[in-house]
């Protein structure tokens, strides 16, 4: 009795090791560390009588002691919470793979769109509804005289510059291209709210017989299915400036009828980018 209860013990206490053996280890924790995406500065303009907040994107490999420099895109609506994140994300996608050279995306956070990516318009409405409006003249020399210059100082770049602007960033993108063409080598201009002003940024476009852009410049116009008035407009501007463009302007218009205003601009910038760095065959 007494040595079948002893073999029983054993039994039970092989079993129990055994069990216990099978229970993984728990994983020690390790130290974390930040998962950095870029930097953020800010910079004073006397042009707007404000600080402006920068998210700046610096490429793998970026180093300040390289010789290596780098393009700069420029983007509207580039705050952490509108566009900057994606639009980063694409480029690192598109770099990665080969479609496009290594960048530097310099984000433009908002402070007052209405205010900066608009004219003064001539509609009484507009006016009551919209009163800060009409701000972007000291917006586009805030864009010459500071930003480009201290991006150019800060920072690696190679002086080929790409502006991208959607819905109101489109018109003032559009407003640049037509009045500083030469403040950007690249223009991404997607589904541009060109009805401002009771489109009179495209009256004034149609009765110019010729662009005076001076160095080689690509545009590229999309729209999706937004609204008949959004997309006839785009359409007519590519139209207009195919019509009246110098031998060095490349216009190229891409309408995606599956996107809205809200999924287009996306898709649409690695559309654009696939048109300015083609496959070499």
């Amino acid at each position: 009795m007494m040595r079948s209860c002893f073999f029983i013990v054993l039994i039970l206490l092989a079993t129990r090791l055994t069990s216990c053996a099978q229970v993984p280890a728990v994983p020690s924790v390790s130290q974390t560390t930040p998962f950095v995406l870029g930097v953020i500065q800010q910079v004073h303009s006397d042009q707007l009588g404000e600080n402006r907040l920068l998210n700046i994107y610096l490429p793998e490999g970026y180093s300040s002691d390289s010789t290596t420099t780098y393009p700069v895109i420029y983007l509207l609506d580039g705050s952490a919470n509108e566009d900057f994140i994606h639009i980063v994300g694409l480029v690192q996608f598109l770099t990665m793979i080969g479609v496009m050279p290594k960048s530097i995306v310099v984000g433009i956070a908002n402070v007052d769109r209405r205010r900066d990516f608009t004219y003064p318009t001539t509609i009484a409405k507009d006016k009551k509804d919209f009163p800060t409006t009409g701000g972007s003249a000291p917006f586009m020399a805030f864009l010459e005289k500071e930003l480009q210059p201290f991006i150019r100082s800060g920072y690696r770049t190679s002086g080929v510059k790409t502006l991208i602007g959607q819905s109101l960033g489109g018109l003032l993108a559009t407003e640049i291209l037509l009045h500083h063409p030469d403040l950007f080598d690249n223009y991404i201009i997607v589904s541009p709210s060109l009805w401002w002003d009771n489109e009179s940024l495209l009256t004034a476009l149609k009765s110019q017989n010729k662009q005076s852009i001076m160095k080689p410049t690509n545009v590229y116009v999309s729209v999706g299915n937004e609204g008949k008035q959004m997309e006839n407009d785009a359409q007519t501007l590519a139209d207009l400036l195919q019509r009246t463009n110098p031998s060095n302007l490349t216009v190229q218009y891409v309408y995606l009828p599956d996107e809205n205003h809200l999924t287009i601009l996306h898709r649409s910038v690695y559309r654009a980018f696939e048109l300015f760095y083609p496959k070499k065959k």
